[in-house]
């Protein structure tokens, strides 16, 4: 006779696996905003340049903008901008768990 199934135990596993995920998301999205730089820049700046990149709808903007992002983790360091210090380290701590897509 076959046992049946502790789906309670299934769900509960998937809840944490989901928080896991999302947590490491969070983690990931943090880093990467070292990584540029832009944990320099305050909080509504910030969150204005984020939600006009969300609204832009040119395709040949979002095309620059995802090749500055790859040329970004494919040298593994972060922009130099305005006399940055070009620490690299966050960035390719970054780079190194990045999984593709």
């Amino acid at each position: 006779m076959r046992r049946p199934k502790d789906f309670d135990a299934q769900l509960k596993a998937l809840a944490e696996k989901a928080k896991t995920l999302k947590d490491n998301k969070l983690y990931r999205l943090g880093e990467l905003v070292v990584a540029t730089g832009a944990d320099t820049i305050d909080m509504e700046t910030l969150a204005g340049g984020l939600l006009a990149m969300t609204a832009a709808k040119d395709p040949v903007q979002r095309a620059s903008w995802k090749k500055a992002g790859e040329e970004m983790f494919r040298k593994g360091i972060r922009s130099t901008k305005a006399g940055d210090s070009g620490n690299s380290e966050s960035a390719q701590t970054h780079n190194r768990g990045r999984t593709s897509a």
